[in-house]
């Protein structure tokens, strides 16, 4: 079981001006501690289970740049991208930038979009929802050639392209890992057994039958189900002192148990790191191990 730190609010005790430096700090202690994956939301207001949409919210690729040029091992990524918020070839590029510049590390973390306060706010078109899963396919599928040696035209619903250059190419190979955000059962799922490298599925009681519904989409895609990585969406809350640790570890041997890969979340301490030294050496290593 392997664990990853996301970060969705930035509105901390210091302000703006002491954000960056603080960032960095908070990203480097991750990173040393052993957190295999960093992550940020992909949000331009706050969202209401956080905080008021007035938060501080920052730019999730521009501060995955950030992110690369401090940290040394961990993959970068937001959980989760809406499909809404950029074109494909923009995405695919920056997906693509992040990968050369922080040498190999970028994931591409996608869905379909569901914040329609921010995208009313700032003129985002909001599509309805048949519409955006439609957008959401057609993304993947123009993704996959842009990562791929195919720089030829794509033609799609929504999209029509003359030529898909991307260079230089991606690090990763074959290509950044494509993790598909979100649990609907007919949709959402059938792409991560189609098109995706990974899935992200809130931890909740009906993760079981979830995984078991990936499971059957891909069967019917004829897709290795184990070749899937399984990642869910859990708060890291070991406490200020460690005192919730064995509360965190009891979760993750049951996730482990479904065949989960990763528990990607929050921890409520940041920018305070203390923490980070009970998971770099109490947490981290045992978790590894289930």
């Amino acid at each position: 079981m392997k664990l990853g730190l996301q970060i969705p609010d930035f509105t901390w005790p210091n302000g703006p001006a002491k954000l960056g430096a603080e960032l960095a700090e908070v990203a480097q202690a991750a990173d040393e501690a052993g957190f295999e994956y960093l992550a940020v939301m992909d949000h331009f207001f706050q969202i209401q289970s956080i905080g008021p949409a007035e938060h501080d919210m920052l730019e999730a690729y521009t501060t995955l740049g950030y992110l690369a040029a401090h940290t040394k091992r961990a993959k970068l990524l937001t959980v989760i991208t809406g499909v809404i918020y950029r074109q494909p070839g923009v995405l695919a590029k920056a997906v693509t930038t992040l990968d050369v510049l922080s040498g190999g590390r970028a994931i591409l973390g996608i869905g379909a979009g569901w914040n329609e306060e921010e995208s009313r706010g700032l003129g985002f078109p909001f599509p309805p929802t048949k519409e955006r899963f439609e957008m959401l396919e057609e993304a993947l599928r123009y993704i996959h050639q842009m990562f791929s040696d195919n720089d030829g035209p794509f033609e799609g619903d929504y999209i029509t392209a003359e030529r898909l250059m991307n260079v230089p190419a991606p690090l990763s190979k074959p290509h950044p890992p494509i993790m598909v955000g979100g649990s609907g059962e007919k949709k959402t799922l059938r792409f991560v057994a189609k098109y995706g490298d990974a899935c992200n599925i809130f931890n909740g009681p009906e993760l079981e039958h979830k995984l078991e519904v990936l499971r059957g989409h891909c069967e019917a895609e004829g897709r290795d189900y184990d070749e899937i990585s399984k990642t869910v969406y859990h708060p890291l809350d070991i406490g200020a002192n460690g005192e919730k640790t064995e509360e965190l570890m009891t979760e993750l041997r049951r996730l482990a148990g479904l065949g989960v890969d990763a528990a990607i979340g929050y921890c409520p301490t940041v920018p305070d790191t203390k923490p980070f030294e009970i998971f770099a050496k109490d947490v981290i290593p045992a978790a590894a191990e289930l």
